[in-house]
């Protein structure tokens, strides 16, 4: 009992301490408090459920002393809860067999379907994203617009008002934050759960069989859950921004089940580990043009577009667009400095000079980009 009681202060105080590491701003605090329910979830798997809560009950009280209601509410209900809840769910078994024949012979157990679990954790990434979000407004156009002043900030635009690009890709970033938030924290909560269980399986403590992770599947419940979510995408009001978290957090689901399906279709393959790393990257980092998708129509119309795709892309054409202007107007400007050279070097009265200079830098200045790329060959072969 005295053991049990240290493990738990003792991973409520380092829990606490990684969450409240955001406070000082600092890069490395950004890694600590997502994982801060990493000792909770390790106390729970290790030393069962109710270890867990007492510590997170603790460390909840600790923060509150300390900061405040907001950083105790934010604690109990972000880290805490999850952390203690899934670490239930994870050591929740039942007899297969209930026959009093066998009651003398230890049961073989049922445990509880990790897919259920990543269901779990689905719901507590779209109510904790909902919740953060509802924080900053009660309606769409105040979570928009607290969304853009924060962004702001991290742009470095304090004073100036963003236009042409930085306009354009301010508006993707503030509706594809939602998505990314609920995305983030579900990433979050799954693999601080299979951190905290490999850890206490390297230490002997799970109390548990390591599942076999290739297995996990979602029920079927999930399926029509995502579809009711990628509607309300479609729909103006307050529903469409719980609409596109609750989808987002539900495609990265079934994105790590579809993982957990290409781990079992390439378990035989010789290369398992070039193979496995090239589908992961490829998920993360494939920028192809053909898989960028634009944001068209109304916000939840683009919104709804970026969820299905199941990656965020930018689209660079308008960049490239505008560089290539700024190569044109280099172009003029040069070739009016080289006529202007040639032009005072050339004798003749003053006043005619002058009158040839203006006349040649209105040509070029008139002639757009096709002209101008032919002006400066065709004035010096004239003169």
């Amino acid at each position: 009992m005295t053991t049990g009681l240290l493990i738990a202060l003792a991973a409520g105080i380092a829990s606490a301490l990684m969450f409240a590491s955001v406070v000082s701003g600092a890069a490395i605090s950004l890694v600590l408090f997502y994982l801060a329910s990493l000792p909770l979830m390790m106390a729970a798997l290790g030393w069962g459920s109710m270890t867990a809560l007492i510590g997170g009950v603790a460390a909840a009280l600790g923060l509150g002393a300390l900061f405040g209601f907001s950083y105790m509410a934010a604690f109990a209900l972000t880290i805490a809860l999850p952390a203690w809840w899934l670490g239930h769910l994870a050591l929740l078994a039942r007899p297969v067999s209930e026959d009093p024949q066998l009651a003398g012979l230890a049961p073989a157990l049922d445990w509880y379907p990790t897919g259920r679990i990543l269901l779990w954790t689905v719901l507590f990434a779209t109510l904790t994203t909902i919740g953060a979000l509802f924080t900053l407004g009660s309606d769409e156009a105040t979570i928009s617009a607290a969304l853009r002043r924060g962004l702001l900030r991290m742009m470095g635009g304090r004073t100036a008002a963003p236009s042409g690009d930085s306009e354009r890709v301010l508006d993707v970033l503030v509706a594809m934050a939602p998505a990314a938030a609920a995305i983030i924290a579900m990433m979050t909560l799954t693999l601080n759960l299979w951190l905290a269980a490999r850890v206490t399986a390297l230490s002997g403590r799970l109390r548990r069989p390591w599942p076999d992770l290739r297995t996990t599947t979602l029920p079927r419940m999930a399926l029509a859950a995502l579809v009711i979510a990628l509607a309300l995408c479609f729909v103006d009001g307050p529903l469409a921004i719980p609409g596109q978290i609750a989808g987002s957090a539900l495609l990265m689901a079934y994105a790590i089940t579809g993982f957990a399906v290409l781990h079992t279709l390439t378990q035989s393959i010789s290369g398992l580990g070039f193979v496995l790393g090239s589908a992961y990257g490829a998920a993360l980092f494939d920028f192809a043009p053909h898989n960028v998708i634009t944001p068209h129509g109304h916000r939840h119309m683009g919104s709804a577009h970026l969820v299905v795709a199941g990656a965020f892309r930018v689209r660079r054409g308008e960049q490239h667009r505008r560089a290539e202007q700024g190569g044109v107007h280099d172009l003029r400007s040069r070739l009016v400095r080289e006529l202007g050279k040639l032009e005072d070097a050339r004798p003749g009265d003053d006043r005619g000079r002058q009158q040839h200079r203006v006349a040649g830098r209105r040509a070029v200045l008139q002639a757009g980009p096709e002209a101008g790329d032919h002006a400066g060959p065709g004035a010096g072969k004239a003169r």
